[in-house]
């Protein structure tokens, strides 16, 4: 485990392995300890870099920043400070929004891109009553004070509630990975950067639409994998992800709901591996 100084914050991460750099990043509500076992698989021929991303984990938790503009300049600060020059890079859920957004901000520095259960934001306004009745918690965690001041009463239960009801295998996020994630939630500004993320969507809405009305895209190949069994089984996925981008393949992840590195670790460490070479 080390800390790097960068875009003005202290990020902490994991680096192991050797060979061609691969970053994989984390989602809500996790940290960079969701990548575990893939991050193990791909070590074997490759340098993997797990950080955890601004506000969550072991990194600060500064009062903002929590826009992914500002998340991939961390992202981008990282890969200097590491000394690498080029990256594939892997994100799940929120950290897939982040990835996305280090692509078209910095595209010399992502060689390809993996997206891990996470739709294209444009497809997002066109929700009907199934799929918002299973984003809810986007709209809660946007409100001000009210989700920290609710959820700090029980962070354990709410956690456990997306563990549990967003998995296809409930015994796939272990006891001994929701003490983690529970310890990490529960630290000073854990929470509220959290739900910060999600506030960030504010901003993050206007510059995804102004790209997407100027065309601006991801030039480099991208990769979309999904649970099979998840949430997002049952949409156009790739098909969404095809009209936001130049080059994309897609693949469902057998025996996984929403939470693919730990449900399906060694089919998303398959796909990775054929997929950044």
């Amino acid at each position: 485990m080390a800390t790097a100084v960068v875009n003005g914050i202290r990020m902490h991460y994991r680096r192991i392995g050797e060979g061609s750099p691969i970053v994989l990043l984390h989602g809500w509500p996790q940290t960079g300890y969701a990548w575990r076992h893939v991050a193990d698989d791909l070590a074997a021929d490759h340098t993997v870099i797990v950080p955890d991303l601004r506000g969550y984990g072991q990194s600060d938790k500064p009062a903002g920043g929590m826009d992914k503009r500002t998340m991939a300049a961390d992202l981008s600060a990282l890969l200097r400070e590491l000394g690498f020059e080029r990256v594939g890079v892997a994100g799940h859920d929120r950290g897939g929004r982040v990835a996305h957004r280090w692509a078209l901000d910095h595209p010399a520095e992502v060689s390809r891109l993996a997206l891990l259960d996470i739709a294209p934001k444009p497809t997002l306004a066109q929700m009907n009553r199934e799929s918002a009745a299973q984003s809810w918690h986007w709209w809660f965690h946007r409100q001000q004070d009210l989700p920290e001041l609710l959820v700090g009463a029980d962070i354990p239960a709410y956690l456990n509630f997306f563990y549990q009801s967003m998995t296809h295998n409930r015994d796939a996020i272990t006891p001994d990975a929701v003490d983690q994630y529970v310890r990490a939630f529960s630290q000073p500004g854990a929470l509220r950067c959290g739900f910060d993320d999600y506030r960030a969507d504010v901003i993050d809405d206007v510059r995804d639409e102004k790209d997407a009305a100027a065309g601006r895209m991801p030039e480099m190949p991208m990769l979309v994998l999904w649970g099979e069994q998840g949430a997002l089984a049952s949409s156009s996925l790739l098909s969404n992800w095809q009209r936001h981008a130049h080059d994309v393949q897609g693949q469902a992840i057998a025996d996984s709901g929403h939470f693919l590195p730990e449900e399906a670790p060694e089919g998303v460490a398959r796909e990775l591996r054929a997929f950044f070479g």
